[in-house]
């Protein structure tokens, strides 16, 4: 298992990152879930050589890269010349899916055409509205928006309908776009083909990965994903690890040779949540808690070679400070590793980051790293 999340670590770009851009990040990746929109650009400049806070977000604000509801029903970044295909592919089943959602909130097929309408008119002239905004129109067209629960599932909707996608955001604020002014134009594709590059896409980037693997993440039924991953025919590479069937391209390199690291990875990074079986991640925890939980719900992980070691969460200040709860024991070399790791992500926000255990205050330098009595020294 420990061999799985490695490669796994080198078909994600994260052990030698030789990207450039969030562009190339995100086209390779297909879809990087980003629900939680600071620390999913971590999540895209962690797989490039240098690129900081402000690079990942000149680029969503210019629309290079977009954000979205798709694949499964949460936000993703996507590139605007994927974003019809995308949709295309999953808004149906995305649709079906929240059917029982819309009709407890009382939201049909008419409020929401009534909503789309009112929407579309609203952001004419390359406009760009925030939630609060869009709910005021809502409410001036008479559309059924009392809470804001209806309102996010009306924009949702709105999103799967191709009629709006993200703008640039205004201070923290997200706002909305019209779909045609950010996307461009594009034929209609072949389903099998949509299918088709999907998969390759997925298999290129977390490889070595199983077909229920692939279904979780693309929101397709099994046989969909069966069907994707047939029409890829000699592209993907089947080998046998246990008693389980693996897929991956296998032009996507094996990181069984790779260099040793460690990562400070976000809360639903493609790493960790573009899997439905996260068990290769957990060996080294489970060694000391076999009933140790490892689940998409889990937050803010530390990892080792690919091996959850611990989490962490920040405190943006002058510093910012980051507080580290060990799940192992770590050695003064792993030690040295995350250090590393800590500045690469200070160098991301443009501040210095400071590393504290979990039962241990910050030290008064940005330079003092301190760890708990977890760590071997």
């Amino acid at each position: 298992m420990t061999d799985i999340a490695r490669r796994r670590l080198a078909s994600q770009h994260l052990v030698s990152p030789t990207l450039t851009s969030a562009v190339d990040v995100v086209r390779l990746l297909g879809a990087v879930q980003a629900q939680d929109y600071p620390n999913a650009k971590w999540a895209v400049a962690r797989r490039t050589a240098a690129l900081t806070d402000a690079d990942v977000e000149q680029a969503y604000a210019s629309g290079a890269i977009l954000r979205t509801h798709v694949l499964r029903p949460t936000w993703h970044f996507i590139l605007p010349e994927d974003a019809r295909w995308m949709l295309a592919l999953t808004a149906p089943r995305l649709t079906r899916a929240m059917g029982s959602y819309n009709r407890t909130l009382g939201l049909d097929a008419k409020q929401f055409g009534r909503a789309n309408d009112a929407i579309a008119r609203a952001l004419e002239g390359d406009a760009q509205l925030t939630r609060a905004e869009l709910a005021t129109v809502l409410q001036r067209a008479r559309v059924k928006a009392p809470t804001g629960q209806h309102v996010g599932h009306l924009l949702m909707q709105a999103e799967l309908d191709q009629v709006v996608i993200s703008g640039a955001r205004r201070g923290k604020q997200v706002t909305y776009a019209l779909f045609d002014d950010r996307v461009p134009r594009a034929p209609a594709r072949d389903r099998d083909d949509m299918l088709r590059e999907l998969a390759l896409r997925y298999f290129a980037t977390r490889g070595p990965a199983t077909l229920h693997d692939f279904a979780w993440w693309s929101g397709l039924t099994v046989g969909d994903a069966r069907r994707a991953m047939e029409a890829n025919g000699k592209s993907l590479e089947r080998e046998t690890i246990g008693d389980r069937a693996y897929w991956r391209v296998p032009s996507a390199g094996d990181g069984r040779r790779v260099r040793r690291i460690a990562h400070i990875l976000p809360n639903y990074d493609e790493l960790f949540v573009g899997f439905r079986d996260r068990s290769a991640f957990g060996t080294r925890i489970r060694l000391r808690d076999k009933n140790a939980r490892i689940d998409a719900l889990m937050g803010h992980i530390l990892f080792v070679d690919g091996q959850i070691v611990g989490g962490w969460q920040r405190t943006v200040g002058k510093y910012v400070d980051l507080e580290v709860r060990l799940l192992a024991t770590l050695t003064a070399a792993e030690r040295k590793l995350v250090e590393r790791e800590a500045k690469r992500f200070g160098e991301f926000l443009g501040t210095p980051v400071r590393m504290c255990s979990a039962r241990r205050a910050p030290s008064a330098s940005p330079r003092g790293l301190l760890f708990g009595p977890d760590t071997e020294r």
